[in-house]
């Protein structure tokens, strides 16, 4: 059996999420703009931001990623933050799309809240509790 390669720590350099927009430039105003992450890695059609340290959150053009855009999303974008309640005030203040109440979940030890992005993908912004 081939051996895997060694990762420093056992940790990858980045995770990417990639997620496919019809109107590239709507994602791009989301989560560069509105939501304020710095534009890592531009690729051209594929723009890439930092969530955190590692995270990155890569808005594709449909037309030239390896997916293709889909009405049903099934990918979900958690931020994990300090300051829930602060976000909740900000989210709401620029109107995004299907902001829900803040919830809190005793069993995942989180308080955290969901909205979606300008396609339809769930971002769920939550801080942890004790």
């Amino acid at each position: 059996m081939a051996k895997r390669p060694e990762l420093k720590e056992n940790k990858a350099d980045k995770l990417i999420t990639f997620i496919y927009y019809k109107d590239l430039q709507k994602g791009m105003d989301f989560y560069g703009n509105t939501l304020g992450f710095p534009l890592e890695i531009d690729q051209g059609w594929s723009k890439i931001y930092r969530i955190s340290e590692g995270g990155y959150v890569g808005v594709v053009d449909e037309r030239r990623g390896m997916q293709n855009w889909r009405e049903e999303k099934t990918v979900q974008i958690c931020i994990r933050v300090p300051n829930v309640d602060q976000w909740y005030e900000y989210c709401a203040d620029v109107g995004v799309s299907k902001l829900s109440q803040i919830f809190e979940s005793r069993e995942l030890k989180i308080r955290a809240f969901v909205f979606d992005d300008p396609e339809g993908y769930q971002v769920e912004i939550q801080e942890s509790i004790n």
